[in-house]
Parts: C-alpha cells; structure tokens; sequence
C-alpha cells in the first residue's frame, strides 16, 4: 500500500489525529481511532515503529524541502529588439591595462557610436591611492557635464590586486568606481560587464570563475545604491555584431531586470526558484571513510558537520582553525568525537596560507597511510562595512579564509580522489547583502569555484545558507537582524540533513535557507524591484500585496510634499519626525515608533550598517530624497534626521529656524544661489578654475607656508598634507559647506 503523508496545512481532524498518534507511537489512541479489536493489535504494534520512523522522515523531508532553492536562466520575456533601444548622450567606458581582451570593448563602443551615443574611455590601474586616484580619474571625465551611463569592463581584469593579492583586481577596481561615483554624486547608471562569469544551463562550463566574483559584488551594489545600479551582464565568449547589438539595447531597454546574460540565441535573465529534492532522481549515498579534512572544523557549523561525519563511516576527522586545540571548545568536541569512535587532529592552520595547508594535508596523509577522502570548507569570516567605508585590506580579511581558501584546497585536491568536495557559502552570494560587500564576494567565488570543479568532472557541492539555530557565522543580535527581514535560523540536526542530500543528489550550487517571503520580499524590494525572486510564488504573492503606485503624482513621495506644503511649521516638523520614527522603528525591527526616542544617537538605538541601509531605503521610497547610506551617522538622531528631510523637501524653507536676531541669516536669493551651485559637478567646477577659489573662501589654503604641503587638484595652491584626502573626499556639498562656514548646504 502506498502511503502519502498528509500535507501540514489544511489536514482533515481525523487525519491529524492519525498521523499524530502514528509519530508518537500512541498505540492506544491509534487503535481507538481505527476501531481496531485485540486481534489486530499484535499486527499494528509490529508495524507502528516503522510507520512512526516513515511518518518522522516524511515531515522532517518536507521541511528541508521547503528550504531549497536553486539559480536558474530564463529567456527575457520583455526584450526589445536589438535595433528598437537607442542609447543616447555620454557613455564613460571604464577598463584597465588588465582586461586581456580589447575586442568585447572595441565592439560595444562601436555599437553605441553607431546608435548616435558618444563614447568617453576611463582607464582604471591599481595603485596604492585606489579611492583617491578613482576619484581623480573619474573627475576627469565628468569635466564635459554630466553622462547617460557608466559601462565597466573592470570584472575582466583577473589580475591578483597588487598590494591584497586574494582580491582580484577587477574586484577592487570596481569598487573604487564605485566610491568614486558616490563621492561625485553620478548617479548614472553603472553596468558591469563580465564575460564567462556565469554558466546559464548544465552544458555551458562557467570558464571565468574569477570574474564571478564581481557578480556577488554587483549585487550588493544594487542594494546599497540603488540610485546608480543598472546591473550585471555577461558576455558571450565570442561577441559579435548581434550581441554587442543586444548589450547595448540591455542599457536602455531591460527594464527593471539587473542580472542578465547574453548568448547565442538571446538574452537570459537570473532568477531564484524552488528546488525539492528530486524523490525519483537515483542518489548515491555519501558514507564518509577514511580521513575528512574540516576547515573550520572547530566552529559551530563545523562542529555540526563533524559530529555527521564521525557518525556515518570517517575514521579520522582533521579540524582545522587558525588557534587550534586553544580555539574554545574544541577539547570538549574532540572528546565528544573520539567517544564516538574517530580519530581527531585539532590543527593550527590558516587555509589561506597555502604553505601550511599543503604541508598540513601531506602530513595527514603520509600518517594515515591513505588519501583525504572529503573535503568540507566552513571557514570564513564575516564583516559588517557598506561599500563606501570598505578598503581593499578588508575584502582581503574575509576573502582569505572563504575564496583564497577554497582555491587553495581546490589545486590541492584536483586530483579525483575524493568523496565530496563540500563548500559552505551564503544567501549573501546568492541575493547580496547590504554591508556585506567582501562577505558576497568571497561567497561567490565558492559559488563560481563549485561549478568550474564540476566543468572539470571534479566533484563539488556548495551550499548558500541561511542562518543556523545555535551560532555560525552570525551571533545573536545579528540572528535578530536577519529573522526581522524573513531570514529564519535553522534547526542544525535539519541543515545537515540538506547538506547531506545535497552531496548524495550532485547538487553543484544549492541554496538552503529558511526563508519568510512575505516579511523578505518587502525588504528586498524596498528600493527598486528585484526581478531574482518573482518566480518563488510566495514572493510573488506578498510583491502583488504591495505593489508600487505607477502614478507618481500619486506616491507616497508626492502626498508627502503636498501634505507639508500646506501644513504649518509645527505640523511639519510633527510629520516628518513621525516618519523618521517609524520607519527607524520598521528597520530596528520594533512594532511601534515609541521605541524610538527622538533625541537618542541612532547608534544608541541599536543601528548597525546593515540597518542604515534599511532605514535610508525606507526614507527614499517615502520622500523621494535621495539619502546617503551613512546618513544615520551624518545625523545623528531622529530629529536632526527630521530636519534634514525638511531642508531637502522645503528647501525655501531653509532658513526659518535662524531668527532676525541672528548675523548673517539666508535669504531666499542665498539659498537660490547655494542650491544653483550645489547642483554643478565637482569636476565641472576644478575645470573652470573656481575650485581655488572655494578653498581659500574656506580657508584651507590660506597660512600654508611653501613646501608644507602638495597642490589642491585643480588648483595652483598648497595644502596641509594631513587634508588633502579629506578634500579629494568630498562632494560639492561638502565643499559649499566648508566654502560658506555653514553646516548645511
């Protein structure tokens, strides 16, 4: 008889009633529910065990199945036709001495000129001044006014960083752009273009794994600036003149989608879709044996991994993490796992020092007489930095242990001799993650790293998480955060489970996350649409609750300013602190505003880099002002927030709070002036020779003795060393500010 446990929701009274006594083994209330006489009860109570263990199975597989997803490629739906999108004004196109092939750039400039667009190359190399020399560089070529879009080959650049080598040089370029783009308020979009970077079916090898990389760190691009994001797009390895005619079509003509690749027979677009495991797909069961080498072996999911291993076959389990037997812990998890049976090691290696990886593993082998038969990397390290404040030497931290690592473990065992290959990556590869940059990318690359393996015919399976009940990557408060944006933690004993039939089914990438769609999606969303999760139905169906208004005369933005225009003094300041106030309290996770004092420092209140992000997303899409992301740390509380909102919605209204009595008050003519000046590009203002001028109105230049200092860019007079950064740092606002001795523009 074929059995089929009943679905969770919607069961029939009597059907629970079975099923709960079947799990519990409750013979009495079984056989009361059955009607069952004393001639049966023999026969059941031979059976129940085993129908009981089925029925557990069945549930505990419904749930794992309810937490897989996987990535997939779908043709674009809403393309236009190649000749159709017009691309027109400025395109800067941005590439270095590194990106080995000229010709995908020659093409695309080409296509563009011939659409009537005009072409401006930006060459980007490493050097030891990165944010500063981008900057300048970048000045360079808004010098004409501004542009229609940013188009960056920086991606294809795989050299190591000269001064982080962990981090491609693409990756660190793309990310001084970035800051670069910021610190100038160009807010055009930028396209990043790789090529090879992703493999869009099961017969396209992912050629490029390095340049994938740049993919997880577009993503949190898009999240953390979503004002100057127009996406990712991979090259087809051959682009012809069809294909350089789609890219440039993309430009214009993609609509909301932000994650696309170009072939052959069309475009492809990314999407995130549900995955259960496949019941009638053959699956070869993983029975550990022989030595595991455990990256990370030491920490929570590692110790969690261990325990499986040392319970299914390994004889030998080798823990790794950087202090070794003196990590905490480990001498309480090495004595659970030789109770069990195994051999453990507790070794003292850095895997992103190749060296003593190498020698570690050589030593391991040579003792046991026999190779490593699996392989699991759960090191890694997480940091919490939005692009803007990030530095090379930070990317390099996380990225040593997650990609060098695995790299690294990847040249050391390419030789076919093992079982599994098994990396532990995250959803922030998968989705991105606002200040999560160098997390994302370092995660991406095992993402990347997995599928060239199995291009290879090299086993590996990498794994994108969500959170783990019990510790991880993540400590309580940060468990919080991600529960408050759908994220939920995972029974350990269940994560294993799916890791385990993701190693026996040949999964290559997989993502396992507990995932509440209806409080995700509205946070995912909340600046732009996110076109990755439309295909998961339940984020469709909390996406169709809270659909943006197309009319903007009728946005929420819109009723704003109407709201204040006509409202008094009083009432405007009440309207915009109430929504400064709740919706710091949505971003802190908290039901009400009252949690929210008005004068309280938003770092005493709890927020983090993740959560200004959050709550600058939140703003926007409620104003209409675009906000910088550190604008929880440029203002400090909710009320210095409130009034910023009111200088940027009533700018004629800048004023009121000075007084009669007060020397020097703006004027409306002033603030006319300011806001005029305000709005010209930095660059535009260095070429006409008035940025001297503002710094001497600044005083920055005055007193320096000759020799104490360099030039000012731009300008023939010499600053305090100590300022030269601070100025090449800043915007026209920041400059007006300084030039006018006043604290706002």
């Amino acid at each position: 008889m074929a059995l089929a446990a009943p679905a969770a929701h919607g069961s029939d009274p009597m059907d629970t009633a079975f099923w709960d006594a079947v799990e519990n083994q409750d013979f009495g209330t079984l056989a009361d529910t059955l009607g069952i006489d004393a001639d049966g009860r023999d026969s059941w109570s031979d059976v129940l065990p085993t129908l009981s263990s089925w029925r557990r199975q069945q549930r505990e597989q419904s749930v794992v199945d309810g937490w897989r997803y996987r990535v997939v490629w779908k043709p674009l739906e809403r393309a236009v036709a190649p000749g159709d999108a017009v691309p027109s004004g400025t395109w800067l196109i941005v590439t270095s001495q590194g990106v080995k092939d000229d010709e995908p750039v020659r093409a695309v400039e080409q296509e563009l000129a011939r659409r009537g667009a005009r072409t401006v190359r930006v060459p980007f190399e490493a050097d030891d001044t990165g944010r500063a020399m981008a900057l300048q560089w970048l000045g360079d070529a808004l010098v004409d006014g501004p542009v229609a879009g940013v188009l960056s080959f920086l991606a294809q650049d795989e050299r190591p960083d000269p001064f982080h080598p962990v981090v491609p040089a693409g990756v660190a370029a793309t990310t001084s752009l970035v800051q670069a783009m910021t610190d100038l308020d160009v807010t055009a979009p930028l396209w990043c273009l790789t090529r090879g970077a992703v493999a869009v079916s099961r017969a396209e090898p992912l050629a490029r794994p390095v340049q994938a990389q740049t993919w997880g760190l577009g993503r949190v691009i898009g999240l953390e600036h979503p004002e100057r994001w127009g996406g990712l797009i991979d090259l087809p390895a051959v682009l012809d003149e069809q294909s350089a005619a789609r890219v440039c079509g993309l430009l214009v003509g993609a609509g909301d989608e932000d994650q696309l690749a170009v072939r052959s027979q069309g475009v492809v677009v990314r999407r995130l879709v549900r995955a259960p495991a496949d019941r009638t797909k053959a699956a070869k069961p993983w029975r550990p044996r022989g030595t595991a080498l455990v990256t990370g072996g030491m920490g929570a999911l590692g110790g969690h991994v261990a325990r499986w291993l040392a319970g299914h076959g390994a004889e030998h389990l080798v823990l790794t993490g950087r202090r070794g037997a003196d990590t905490p812990g480990a001498a309480a998890l090495q004595a659970e796992l030789t109770a069990m049976g195994v051999r453990v090691t507790l070794a003292a290696c850095d895997v992103a020092d190749r060296t003593a990886l190498a020698a570690l593993v050589k030593e391991v082998e040579a003792a046991d007489g026999a190779p490593i038969r699996s392989v699991v990397h759960a090191a890694g390290e997480t940091l919490q930095a939005g692009l803007r404040e990030s530095d090379p030497a930070q990317f390099a931290r996380v990225m040593a242990a997650k990609a060098a690592g695995a790299a690294y473990l990847d040249e050391l065992f390419a030789d076919g001799s093992l079982d599994a290959f098994v990396l532990f990556s995250s959803g922030a590869a998968v989705w991105g993650g606002a200040a999560q940059g160098a997390y994302a990318v370092g995660n991406c690359s095992l993402d990347a790293l997995a599928e060239h393996r199995r291009s290879r015919g090299l086993p590996a399976t990498s794994v994108a998480w969500g959170g783990w009940a019990g510790g991880g990557m993540v400590d309580d408060a940060a468990e919080d955060t991600l529960v408050r944006r759908g994220l939920r933690p995972m029974a350990a004993e269940s994560a294993v489970r799916a890791l385990v039939q993701a190693v026996e089914q040949g999964e290559t990438c997989l993502t396992v996350a507990d995932i509440d769609w209806t409080r995700f999606a509205s946070a995912f969303t909340i600046s732009r649409a996110r076109p990755l999760i439309e295909d998961v139905p339940e984020a469709a169906a909390a996406l169709r609750t809270d659909e943006p208004i197309e009319d903007m005369a009728a946005s929420p933005a819109a009723a704003l300013r109407e709201r204040l225009a006509s409202a008094s003094d009083a009432e405007r300041d009440r309207t915009l602190l109430e929504l400064v106030r709740t919706e710091a309290a949505a971003a802190l996770g908290h039901p009400s505003a009252d949690a929210v004092e008005p004068q309280r420092a938003f770092k005493e209140l709890g927020f983090d880099s993740v959560m200004a992000v959050d709550l600058r997303n939140r703003l926007t899409a409620a104003t209409g002002v675009r906000l910088e992301t550190t604008v929880v740390f440029d203002e400090p509380s909710p009320v210095a927030l409130r009034d910023r909102l009111r200088r940027e919605l009533l700018p004629a209204d800048t004023g009121r709070d000075a007084g009669p009595d007060v020397a020097g008050a703006e004027t409306s003519k002033d603030a006319e002036a300011r806001a005029v000046l305000a709005a010209v590009p930095i660059a535009r203002i260095r070429a006409a020779g008035l940025l001297d001028q503002l710094l001497r109105l600044a005083g920055v230049a005055d007193g320096e003795e000759a020799g104490a200092g360099r030039e000012v860019p731009g300008s023939g007079d010499r600053v305090d060393e100590n300022r030269v950064d601070e100025i090449n740092a800043m915007d026209i606002d920041d400059l007006v500010r300084m030039a006018t001795g006043t604290k706002d523009a």
